[in-house]
């Protein structure tokens, strides 16, 4: 379907004299939803319809259900870190509720050598690409250890600094057209991010050099207490591709379908060596930006109540069940499953021994320098005469 974009009064429009899609040569998905036309890509409504057969994604019933299982996981192990955080049991930590769609349906687009490179509220795509959540639960704990992924799973820590890991994933992609390999890079961020000048350079430099990187931007409305409004006077995010000559498309974040099939066809795009894409999935943060915030101070509970119906979750399981292929008592019987599963994880992670220091700087530098070993011996000494040794 496609979905109109409020009009503004700095609209801009096909007059100015910008090269189209197709003269940039973008596959037919980046045409029709060019980013200045004022068009989103939504093909499941919030009632779970189809409402844009043509662009359905050539999905198996199996894997949409495994999508959806991994949507319930991220959903369940979210609400329970906040749980354990409020018992003092992790420390702060950023809520993922209700932007799985987004996480998930862009993970699932990927193959197993491709790269991701995390903000910090991915984790439906840090557990479709293999991330345990043993792991997760153990780097929201401050364990050294939570930035150590099994082997063969491609995907970076999560960045905190707003935007610092879009020169990373702009230098992944580099390696890879360096080394002549066919791997494609995912890097993701929130609207906020778009204000920072690592968003711009890493564009810049991508599409100069045809760095096969799909910039992903979870455009969630608010960056801690700051409206999307205030973050740029362009009617779109998706539209500031056009500056770097690459395509730009924006589609409904909570749509697992539109944003598997957008996804998917700028994995294929950047595969082919034409270059990087940018997406901007419209998405909506349903809980406090970290722990450690109260929305209630800047957002009303209306535009809350607005959002809650379009719950991505409630979306894919609508489907399901119109389809016959999910029912509530799967639902239950997956539920009940999960927290089993997602309290076991917890465990593990809690029981995990804490870190030596050395392990906090071991490795930031192949050699450590003098002056990194000298505090951390000076560190030792302290902890030894503390404890009465």
């Amino acid at each position: 379907m496609i979905v109109p974009v409020p009009k503004t009064s700095t609209t801009p429009t096909n007059e100015r004299k910008l090269k189209t899609a197709s003269q940039l040569g973008q596959p037919s998905l980046f045409d029709t939803f060019f980013p200045l036309d004022g068009r989103r890509l939504e093909i499941l409504d919030q009632t779970g319809k189809i409402v844009a057969p043509e662009w359905m994604p050539d999905l198996s019933d199996e894997k949409v259900i495994a999508g959806y299982k991994t949507m319930l996981l991220a959903r369940i192990a979210d609400l329970k870190a906040v749980s354990y955080q409020r018992q003092g049991r992790l420390y702060t930590l950023p809520p993922n509720k209700g932007q799985e769609a987004a996480a998930v349906g862009s993970a699932m687009a990927l193959e197993k050598p491709d790269w991701m490179v995390p903000a910090f509220r991915e984790l439906g795509a840090q557990l479709w690409r293999g991330v345990p959540l043993k792991t997760v639960y153990m780097f929201h704990s401050g364990s050294e250890y939570g930035n150590v992924y099994p082997e063969g799973v491609n995907v970076l820590p999560n960045a905190v600094p707003i935007s610092s890991q879009l020169p990373h994933a702009a230098g992944i992609g580099h390696a890879i057209n360096y080394r002549g390999g066919k791997e494609v890079v995912i890097a993701y961020f929130g609207d906020g991010g778009t204000s920072e000048g690592d968003f711009y350079e890493s564009l810049n430099w991508a599409s100069v050099f045809h760095c096969p990187v799909i910039f992903f931007c979870n455009n969630n409305q608010w960056a801690i207490s700051v409206p999307r409004k205030h973050q740029t006077k362009a009617k779109t995010l998706a539209q500031k591709a056009i500056a770097f000559e690459m395509p730009g498309i924006q589609v409904d974040g909570n749509d697992l379908f539109a944003v598997y099939r957008a996804t998917k066809e700028a994995v294929d795009y950047a595969r082919s060596g034409q270059g990087p894409v940018l997406i901007e999935a419209e998405t909506y943060r349903m809980a406090a930006h970290t722990t450690s915030d109260d929305p209630t101070k800047y957002r009303t509970a209306e535009e809350e109540a607005l959002w809650a119906p379009r719950d991505p979750l409630i979306r894919v399981k609508s489907y399901l069940i119109e389809r016959g292929l999910w029912s509530d008592k799967q639902e239950q019987e997956a539920s009940e499953q999960t927290t089993i599963e997602v309290e076991a994880a917890f465990r593990e992670a809690e029981q995990f021994p804490p870190n030596d220091v050395e392990e906090n700087v071991r490795y930031a530098y192949e050699k450590m320098p003098d002056v990194l070993r000298d505090q951390m011996e000076e560190y030792k000494r302290f902890a030894a005469w503390k404890e009465g040794k």
